[in-house]
């Protein structure tokens, strides 16, 4: 009788225990880390999940757009020169396309920054360094590039621009890869995802002409 008693105690104690909700919950979703790829040949690591704003830029967004403005206007320099130095029709057809397309991304980067009150490149804030960081940007031509250019003309100066161009375009998918990877904003996002997309295409038709020159 007693061994029984005790039994059914036992058994009272474990269903309490089970009801109390003292127990540990498990680890959600929402609150468990998060894996940060590590570059190549580290490890990953981890890092805690937080709210982001899409609607509002950070630092990489700014200067994203910031230097992006002298990098498109450095390509229209290129292209204004093609009409004068080449009957090449393939040649002079993209660099009209790449002028027009360069030409609408400027006018939408500037006035991207204007409307969120930030200097302007072009309106007397050439912002983080000026001249000397503009030259450092991904795929810029030298000031000695720029005269060799103005300097040819014929096959010259169609195999130099394709040269130069190509640079350029590459230059402008790694400022624009590494926007993807660091800025936040929506606009900014699209637009560097439009660059990807456009001068992906261009470069490629570029190395074809390139080719038969």
């Amino acid at each position: 009788m007693r061994k029984s008693l005790t039994s059914a105690l036992v058994a009272a104690a474990f269903v309490v225990s089970g009801c109390t909700g003292d127990e540990t919950p498990p680890q959600s979703a929402q609150s468990a880390p998060v894996i940060v790829p590590g570059k190549p040949g580290e490890q990953a690591g981890t890092g805690s999940p937080g709210p982001v704003n899409r609607d509002q830029p950070n630092e990489a967004d700014v200067e994203y757009m910031t230097m992006m403005i002298p990098h498109h206007q450095q390509a229209k320099v290129m292209t204004d020169l093609v009409p004068g130095k080449t009957a090449n029709e393939q040649i002079r057809a993209i660099a009209g396309r790449i002028s027009v397309a360069q030409d609408g991304e400027v006018t939408m980067m500037k006035t991207w920054l204007a409307d969120r009150g930030k200097p302007v490149p072009g309106d007397g804030h050439e912002g983080h360094g000026g001249h000397h960081e503009h030259a450092l940007m991904p795929g810029m031509a030298t000031d000695a590039q720029l005269a060799e250019l103005r300097a040819a003309s014929g096959v010259a100066f169609e195999k130099l621009f394709l040269d130069l161009m190509i640079a350029h375009h590459t230059g402008a998918l790694t400022m624009a890869e590494t926007q993807l990877g660091k800025g936040v904003e929506t606009k900014a996002q699209q637009m560097a995802q439009e660059v990807i997309t456009g001068q992906s295409a261009e470069i490629e038709r570029m190395k074809t002409m390139r080719s038969k020159l």
